[in-house]
């Protein structure tokens, strides 16, 4: 089973879901990990919590439907607070819409209910070397001092971060793709 890295103090996680026995699940599987963890079970309180800390929360686990605002309502307000992080809808109610409208608002991962710590294990587990890597990265540009003007232009004109964005976003498609493949065969 994956473990987190020994420095997850730089990773604090918010865990939003308004079953009681989830989000104490989850909580409880976060702090057990060493992970910084806050929770709550509304979806406006989630928000509120986003916009108050913006930078704070790295990964952001939230149900789909919640009181008070619903996970994509919560997805969208992480997303324009902070759009480096990382936020997981989590649903009973899964759905193609629903899915479709998660990956097109940012979502870097979507799963239903039931779930399996294990698939939190490789979620968070992919998470962590993300940020790992791009620490690392920031690290080696600052020391080679790789912060000329045109550096971050491919050379057909789009930035890295643009390239980046639509591998991401191929990515989640094929992951999407796989899931409506499964969704498709269960209704076989």
């Amino acid at each position: 089973m994956p473990t987190a890295p020994q420095n997850t103090r730089n990773l604090d996680v918010l865990v939003v879901d308004d079953e009681p026995e989830i989000l104490e699940l989850l909580v409880e599987y976060f702090r057990d990990k060493g992970f910084e963890v806050a929770s709550t079970g509304d979806g406006r309180a989630a928000v509120a919590a986003i916009e108050r800390e913006p930078a704070r929360y790295k990964l952001i686990l939230t149900d789909l439907q919640l009181p008070g605002a619903d996970g994509l309502t919560v997805l969208r307000a992480a997303k324009r607070a902070n759009p480096s992080c990382y936020v997981v809808i989590i649903t009973g109610y899964a759905s193609l819409d629903s899915a479709i409208q998660a990956v097109r608002h940012g979502a870097y991962d979507y799963l239903t209910k039931p779930f399996s710590m294990g698939q939190i294990d490789v979620i968070v587990q992919r998470v962590t070397d993300r940020l790992a890597l791009e620490a690392e990265n920031r690290l080696l540009s600052r020391q080679l001092g790789v912060a000329r003007p045109n550096d971050d232009q491919e050379p057909g004109g789009l930035s890295h971060a643009v390239m980046a964005r639509l591998e991401t976003i191929e990515a989640k498609l094929t992951r999407l793709e796989s899931l409506i493949g499964s969704l498709a065969d269960r209704l076989r």
